[in-house]
């Protein structure tokens, strides 16, 4: 059959509009851009998530040099024009944060390099405003405990300007440049206008209120050395507006997966075992190391890096529903739960319109992704494969759904 010359131009300009929003036949358009850090290669992956089928496609340039040494941590400013990624450094190499701006279809370009005022970055967050970007170090200045360095985000550059510590000053006098947290701290969360970090060499949590305004941190009362958990070994920290779920990887010959720790969030930032107290993690499950709440807060995912199960020794995603009155967990009903994921999970994150969940994957260097069952929370794989292929041992994730 011919098309007639207006039929011909119609014809094009609809493919030329369908290849400007991102579509294809065997898809519904790009829905959400997904960066995956890579320690091996020091890069970092980009994607594309397409809308009908949550499949990962190669974003153009992919993957970007992450400007660094062992990228571990990536956060988006809220708004998607800007992404800083923390390297954490290695050997001469030392620690670094680099800022990257958003351009047309996820493409990345570098902007800038800052510095931390401790060593060995391991994990950043920013706050509900988008203004002010905290960094956790391992080690402070003062060569003991680990430290927070905060920066204020310039609105119309994204470039980071120290904040120091107004409340406390050094020996000489002078403000500190950062703000103390307890020994070894592996990860960060904020819960309102609460800041918890997790220190794993004390299996404590160290918690500061937060200014919007200026970006300062507040230690609260009677929590200078940090508030005490039930765990035995610490392995992540997972906040939401008014509850704190931990993972405990020292497991008991009753749960050798370990356990989930459940908190209220009280006043003063303080955290209040949750009646029951711990939750065993699901059977033939091993070393937690990560867990993720839904966007809705409905859902609690734990990333489990082995198993006790000598015939299937894989890594797998325990999976629980949060009661919306008490915040209770009650394992999802799934014959599958817990559910199958690449080798060595580490990081996961949800795609803003709730249908995906996509999972990183270090030992084998992929990226696993889910779909999400809104009215259960129960999961299943994609339709046109759930694997995924990263650069290098992947590290943590980052998915953003716009760029205003």
């Amino acid at each position: 059959m011919k098309l007639s010359r207006i039929g011909r131009i119609s014809m094009a300009f609809v493919v030329s509009v369908a290849m400007g929003l991102g579509m294809t036949a065997c898809g519904g358009g790009t829905v959400a851009f997904m960066w995956v850090l890579g320690t091996q290669f020091n890069q970092i992956s980009g994607f594309k998530i397409d809308n009908y089928t949550g499949n990962l496609t190669n974003i153009v340039g992919s993957p970007f040099a992450a400007s660094g040494t062992n990228p571990v941590s990536i956060v988006v400013r809220p708004g998607g024009r800007y992404i800083y990624v923390v390297n954490q450094g290695a050997g001469k190499a030392a620690g670094s944060v680099t800022e990257f701006s958003v351009g047309g279809d996820g493409i990345l370009t570098y902007q800038a390099s800052f510095t931390s005022q401790g060593t060995t970055p391991v994990w950043a967050t920013i706050d509900s405003t988008g203004g002010f970007l905290y960094v956790l170090d391992q080690l402070s200045p003062d060569g003991v405990n680990g430290d927070i360095t905060v920066f204020s985000i310039a609105s119309d550059t994204g470039r980071l300007s120290l904040v120091p510590n107004n409340a406390v000053k050094n020996a000489s006098g002078t403000q500190l440049t950062y703000f103390p947290v307890g020994p070894n701290p592996t990860m960060m969360r904020t819960s309102g206008s609460c800041l918890f970090t997790l220190d794993a060499g004390n299996n404590t949590i160290f918690p500061y209120t937060t200014n919007s305004g200026t970006g300062q941190l507040t230690l609260t009362n009677n929590a200078a050395g940090g508030i005490t958990t039930q765990a035995t070994k610490l392995t992540s920290i997972n906040a939401s507006a008014s509850y704190v779920y931990l993972t405990d990887a020292g497991g008991t010959t009753d749960s050798p997966g370990g356990f989930i720790l459940p908190y209220t969030v009280g006043t003063n930032c303080a955290l209040n075992t949750l009646t029951g107290g711990s939750v065993p993690n699901l059977p033939l499950t091993q070393n937690p190391a990560y867990s993720f709440t839904d966007n809705r807060g409905r859902y609690l995912y734990v990333l489990n890096q082995s198993s006790t199960n000598t015939q299937n020794p894989n890594s797998t995603i325990s999976a629980y529903t949060i009661d919306q009155t008490n915040g209770k967990l009650q394992q999802i009903p799934d014959s599958n739960n817990p559910y199958p994921v690449g080798s060595g999970p580490v990081c996961m994150g949800e795609d803003p319109t709730n249908q995906y969940v996509y999972i990183s994957n270090n030992t084998d260097g992929t990226v696993t992704g889910k779909i999400i069952n809104q009215n259960t929370g129960q999961l299943s794989d994609l339709r046109r494969g759930s694997t995924f292929t990263a650069t290098g041992r992947a590290t943590c994730l980052a998915i953003s759904g716009n760029t205003t």
